[in-house]
């Protein structure tokens, strides 16, 4: 056991000369220790989180130029003919799923903080891909690789879910404005040509026939839910509906509280590895749902169940450290960054929007919200990221999957999670400096 400065002194004293009050102190001592906490604790400043985000920003806004370049490195003009096998010189793909994130990572931070850095990052990065796929329909020709393939032929939910949703945010914002065309490029191939079961749930062909990958919800939810939101056309509430009601049905453990991370059709038994940046995406496909689905639909009473089930799962197997682990429920796998940025952000929204509870919950968010504060570094980058990721059977699949800065599935939770730390700090700025307690 460690001693306890200065008790030691006081205990060797002569009995007889030994004051009450030196007793006192002895006994007292444990509690003014302070603890060794691995990450901030307490609530922090809103100052303290937007200096987060802008070391986040300032990475990406570095890493991301928007121009466009021939074979040999030249700079493209922005209008006229495109040379062939002209590419974008960003560093991260700014058409992938994982920026779709970013961009609506950045969309949330600058309208809680009105910073419109924020905003102009989006307005730029996606604008300027929104403008080079409208060019490359023009003038390209049959064949012709393009650095903005995935918006000209989506070919799977990665390539359309998550970019849509953003795209449709800023149309709605009027961040964006000539990106309607892309967004019903999106939202045709979710609603009319990708794979589905029977019953209408989406699926894959791999690694198995007839799969199911937990990610898939945020691969189509929210895209589906912001386009019933921009249409006002019901059917596409319906189908994000049922996209959660029917995973959720094959996929959610009732006695975890938590998600598989695939489910194969035929498959006896299914094995349930809860791997943390799925179960990330369910959540967070949820909450977006939530969102904007109408308050009489007859499918909201459920889906407020099972956020509520599930963020009662997650809350379960947080780490002291603040951070969650690659497989939740396995705490010798190592900790991971963006599982829990995404569950700092969905829960943090789930309280702003009244639909958890802020006493039990808000220290969940808040501690997720410090621990990855942690893990951005001076230059801005997130570390400890795991790469993107298949379906395994096994644990080992998960267990030594590589992290890495670059790894672009960090970038927009930490965007979200602080915006929405923000806005729950707002909600309450009481209590002491140090707790986390609230109201």
């Amino acid at each position: 056991m460690a001693a306890i400065p200065g008790a030691q002194a006081q205990l060797s004293a002569p009995a007889g000369g030994m004051h009450r009050d030196a007793v006192t102190d002895v006994a007292d001592a444990p509690t003014r220790l302070k603890p060794a906490y691995p990450a901030p604790y307490g609530r922090p400043s809103e100052a303290e989180v937007k200096a987060v985000l802008d070391r986040v920003l300032g990475y990406i806004d570095r890493e991301t130029p928007t121009a466009l370049v021939d074979a040999a490195d030249r700079e493209q003009p922005r209008s006229g003919p495109l040379a062939p096998g002209a590419r974008l010189r960003s560093a991260y793909r700014l058409t992938s799923y994982e920026w779709g994130v970013t961009y609506s990572g950045a969309l949330l931070a600058g309208a809680v903080t009105g910073d419109a850095r924020y905003t102009r990052y989006v307005a730029d990065r996606l604008g300027t891909v929104v403008d080079l796929a409208n060019r490359y329909r023009e003038q390209r020709t049959p064949g012709e690789q393009t650095p903005v393939r995935q918006m000209l032929a989506p070919g799977r939910l990665d390539d359309s879910g998550a970019m849509a949703a953003a795209l449709i945010k800023a149309q709605r914002a009027n961040i964006v404005t000539a990106g309607r065309g892309q967004i019903d490029v999106y939202l045709d191939w979710i609603s009319n040509h990708q794979y589905r079961l029977s019953d209408g749930t989406l699926a894959r062909e791999v690694p198995m026939h007839n799969s199911l990958w937990l990610d898939d919800l945020y691969m189509s939810v929210p895209a589906l839910a912001q386009m019933g939101a921009l249409t006002g056309e019901r059917r596409y509430f319906d189908d994000a509906v049922r996209q959660i009601l029917q995973f959720s049905g094959r996929m959610f453990v009732k006695e975890a509280g938590l998600y598989r991370h695939g489910w194969v059709d035929g498959m006896d038994p299914h094995p349930s590895f809860f791997w943390g940046r799925a179960n990330g995406w369910a959540i967070m496909a949820t909450v977006e749902l939530l969102e904007v689905l109408p308050a009489d639909h007859p499918g909201r009473p459920a889906i407020l169940d099972l956020l509520r089930a599930h963020a009662a799962g997650l809350a379960r197997l947080q780490s002291g450290t603040g951070l969650w682990h690659q497989l939740l429920d396995r705490p010798d796998s190592y900790l991971e960054t963006s599982a829990t940025a995404i569950y700092a952000y969905s829960i943090a929204r789930a309280i702003n929007r009244g639909w958890l509870d802020r006493r039990a919950y808000a220290p969940v968010a808040v501690l997720a919200w410090n621990a990855v504060t942690t893990k951005v570094n001076a230059a801005g980058e997130v570390e400890d990221v795991c790469v993107g990721t298949g379906m395994g059977f096994d644990p080992a699949f998960y267990y030594f999957r590589p992290r890495h800065v670059r790894a672009a599935h960090g970038y927009g939770p930490v965007l979200l999670a602080g915006a929405e730390i923000i806005a729950l700090l707002r909600k309450d700025p009481g209590g002491p400096r140090g707790s986390l307690l609230f109201r």
